[in-house]
């Protein structure tokens, strides 16, 4: 008979002990039987259950004589019983499946209550054992929610590496294992985003940041370095919008989004653009927010950025030279002297006022900034200067209109009207 206070005498304890085996056996019999993920396990962890099952058994005895199934006590199921198998299993096999293998092994003792009672026990021993499978799912989630914090530390220190990496522009082989340790799956296109950071536990910035990539479907590994967060995006069609959507996971102050590139080996160029353009941001303050790094090549060059100073040397002033012959660089001189105005630039150019305009629109499609346009402007003054600081093509000097003949002035007109007929 059982003990005043619920609890099962020594001799049904030592019943269930010396069945501790078959039951582990049964157990996972059953489990191999009803659940088709646990057939598709290798053999390895599929070993590691069994231990696992016996240790539980061993557990629910050692319950029992603590007085865990006494209804008027609460005993917890020490963490021990998943001590048997290594640590690697909660990463094999996720918490739900782990409740389904616990359930499996309820049910065997269940059936086998009878047998492992003594007489008049039986249904003592079955309530005791529904509490224990209470007791052992909690100490199932402890176990996950150790391993969870631990491999998000460690993900956290993983991901602050490669972004570090990335940064100091080290070799894609460092890159590339670093971004394979964290599953990073490298979907195209990648960008990398640069704000300033919210403040507080680094975990829970970074926290923020992974629910909000996940909202919208798009990979991200982030770090926090010093006051900045820098977060690296994947698989993002538009990363400009896909980092407006993050907005929020950042501090006040700009957001500068680097250019698309097409995998993580080459996120150095994406992370150099983004990092010069949010140093180089505070120039612009209307500037929008998130904005892109290109956006900013006029303040990053002033700033010293040398890269930004080639590509508008290259891109603009160069580009210019070259489809113009210096007709082009000629016009945009007299139109930034003019203050602007068309008419004014055409008379000090000694032109029709549509050679200017044309040439104003030829000046748009070479480089892709509009002198009409304030932003676009001030972007070609800059190309202007670095180029002739720095000319990557010889230097033209445009001849003074003013003094030029009125028969020259006459030939130079007609020559723009035959280009732009053509």
């Amino acid at each position: 008979m059982s003990e005043p206070g619920g609890t099962e005498t020594s001799a049904t304890l030592r019943r269930i002990e010396r069945a501790a085996g078959s039951l582990a056996t049964a157990s996972v019999a059953r489990m191999d039987e009803s659940l088709l993920w646990f057939r598709e396990l290798p053999a390895d962890q599929r070993s590691w259950v069994m231990l696992v099952a016996q240790a539980g058994v061993r557990s629910l005895v050692q319950w029992l004589r603590q007085g865990g199934g006494a209804t008027d006590r609460t005993q917890e199921v020490s963490d021990e019983v998943f001590a048997a198998a290594p640590v690697a299993l909660a990463r094999s096999i996720s918490l739900q499946q782990t409740v389904a293998l616990i359930k499996v092994t309820i049910e065997v003792v269940e059936e086998q209550v009878s047998d492992l009672a003594v007489p008049g026990e039986e249904q003592s021993l079955r309530e005791a054992v529904l509490r224990f499978s209470r007791e052992i799912a909690f100490a199932a989630a402890r176990v996950y929610a150790r391993a969870a914090e631990t491999r998000g530390s460690w993900d956290a220190r993983l991901q602050a590496l490669l972004v570090d990496a990335l940064l100091r522009g080290d070799s894609p082989d460092v890159l590339a294992s670093r971004a394979a340790a964290l599953g990073w799956s490298d979907a195209p296109p990648v960008a990398v985003a640069v704000g300033r950071s919210p403040g507080g536990e680094v975990a829970a910035v970074l926290h923020t940041v992974y629910r909000q990539a996940r909202r919208i479907g798009v990979e991200v590994i982030g770090g926090v370095h010093g006051d900045r967060l820098v977060i690296v995006l994947g698989g993002a069609a538009d990363p400009l919008a896909a980092t407006g959507k993050l907005r929020t996971a950042f501090g006040d102050g700009p957001v500068v989004v680097g250019p698309a590139v097409p995998s993580l080996d080459e996120a150095t160029e994406s992370a150099r653009a983004a990092l010069a353009g949010f140093r180089a941001a505070p120039a612009w303050p209307t500037a929008p927010c998130p904005v892109a790094a290109a956006e900013l090549l006029p303040e990053r060059a002033l700033a010293g950025d040398a890269e930004a100073r080639r590509r508008l040397r290259h891109d603009v002033y160069a580009a210019l030279a070259r489809a113009g012959g210096g007709e082009l660089l000629e016009t945009l001189d007299a139109f930034f002297a003019a203050g602007g105005t068309l008419e004014s630039a055409a008379r000090s150019l000694f032109v029709h006022p549509n050679t200017v305009r044309y040439r104003l629109k030829r000046i748009a499609e070479v480089t892709g900034f509009s002198p009409l346009a304030p932003r676009d402007a001030f972007a070609l003054q800059v190309a202007l200067t670095v180029g002739r600081l720095d000319p990557v093509v010889p230097a033209v000097t445009p001849v003074p209109n003013q003094t030029a003949s009125p028969a020259g002035r006459k030939a130079t007109q007609s020559g723009d009207d035959r280009h732009r007929s053509l």
